[in-house]
């Protein structure tokens, strides 16, 4: 694992010690109030010291109005300062970097705890049994958009002050950003909308606003969608020209990955080699490759050690994102390098209740009840109840909903 174990650095000078990041996860343990919570900050405490060159937390909020789960953290002043400078801190001794995923939801946000949901326009999502959970967004005016786009920069400002040492906008899966690129989220006739020059508009002007406020030292990365999966959507040939874009600016790494909310991008065909399997956007990253040369990160799908490290040495990315296996394996960095692990095996629960399951919640309330094992200083639980996760989930959404109420 000679080029997984390598070190890379970025193009503000920034070095990471190894090739696996932490991509990031919607970890939902912020308080009721939206502040981290000592839970949060034991689960970094714990990932910190596994072993990989970078951590990407996620989904940190610049809005206490736009709630993408409950539980997010938001950061818009330094009301929770104290606790992001003790989150902030959970890196220090490791040679882990420490960044933090700022985000939006625009539409992709439970209608039940959030009083107003904006976007692009007002498009609402179309998801089947789940859609009643998210409102129609009200279409963004000119002056909000403005005020968002400095809520970003003000942001990165607050986590650089407390101590993170990198920031990461989401630009991927159907949230704000994604819903300005894309043509089927995006249909506003001003300059915000209609090309990809004027939808590529509020992500540029978000990475100039963050840029401005942090300096030219300070990482910036992106997590960007290869493509939305969708007709009339963004496309692969966008996604190129958005990471050209973004290049030309100096962005310091683009993560990629795929899919939103309503086409979820976990695809891929079984006769293709293994490498492909295992890497859902490998064709998209050699493709991106041809247009920049700033590092990139995949994240989707990787699993085996060797093949990791084969795609490193391919030359097609530099950086190996990985989400879920950090919250089955919470130390697995260190012991692949030592060699005591070579394959990362992932549990998908189900209910056997197929309307249940195909809904998403049950996966997503299991695995957010093992991070909350890991932040108590627990071990994950396979044998965790996919009901008793479901309820987990349930429950928050309407205590947060009272609360909004």
């Amino acid at each position: 694992m000679k080029y997984l174990q390598s070190p890379i650095t970025l193009p503000n000078g920034t070095q990471l010690a190894n090739r696996i990041a932490k991509s990031a996860t919607s970890e939902v343990l912020g308080t009721i109030k939206n502040e981290p919570t000592p839970t949060l900050i034991h689960l970094y405490e714990r990932w910190c010291r596994s072993g990989a060159g970078l951590m990407i937390t996620g989904n940190v909020m610049v809005d206490s109005k736009a709630i993408g789960e409950p539980g997010n953290v938001v950061v818009e002043d330094k009301s929770n300062f104290e606790q992001l400078k003790t989150w902030a801190a959970t890196a220090k001794g490791t040679n882990t970097e420490l960044w933090t995923q700022i985000n939006h939801p625009g539409r992709q946000a439970f209608g039940v705890i959030n009083r107003k949901v904006v976007a692009p326009s007002a498009i609402p999502l179309k998801m089947g049994a789940m859609s009643s959970f998210f409102a129609t967004p009200k279409a963004l005016e000119e002056d909000e958009i403005l005020d968002l786009i400095e809520r970003y920069g003000n942001t990165a400002a607050i986590l650089k002050e407390a101590g993170f040492t990198g920031v990461q906008i989401h630009g991927a899966h159907g949230y704000l950003v994604s819903q300005f690129l894309s043509p089927k989220t995006n249909i506003r006739t001003d300059k915000w909308g209609g090309s990809l020059e004027n939808r590529a508009r509020f992500v540029l002007e978000i990475y100039r606003t963050i840029r401005d406020r942090v300096g030219a030292d300070y990482p910036i990365s992106i997590k960007i969608n290869s493509a939305d999966f969708q007709r009339g959507g963004f496309t692969e040939e966008e996604s190129i020209q958005v990471v050209k874009l973004l290049s030309e600016e100096g962005i310091d790494m683009i993560e990629i990955s795929g899919g939103t909310y309503e086409a979820p991008a976990m695809m891929v065909n079984k006769k293709q080699s293994t490498i492909e399997r295992e890497a859902y956007f490998l064709e998209y990253t050699k493709k991106a490759r041809q247009v920049t040369s700033l590092p990139l990160m995949l994240t989707g799908g990787f699993r085996t050690a060797s093949i990791m490290d084969q795609a490193i040495a391919e030359g097609h990315l530099d950086i190996i994102g990985l989400a879920r296996p950090f919250i089955l394996y919470p130390n697995f960095p260190n012991e692949m390098f030592s060699g005591q692990l070579e394959k990362l095996e992932l549990t998908v629960p189900k209910t056997g209740i197929k309307s249940i399951d195909n809904m998403g919640m049950v996966e997503l309330g299991w695995y957010e009840q093992q991070l909350k094992r890991i932040g108590q200083g627990k071990s994950p639980n396979m044998k965790l109840s996919p009901f008793s996760a479901l309820s987990a989930v349930t429950r928050s959404i309407v205590q947060k909903a009272f609360r909004k109420n």
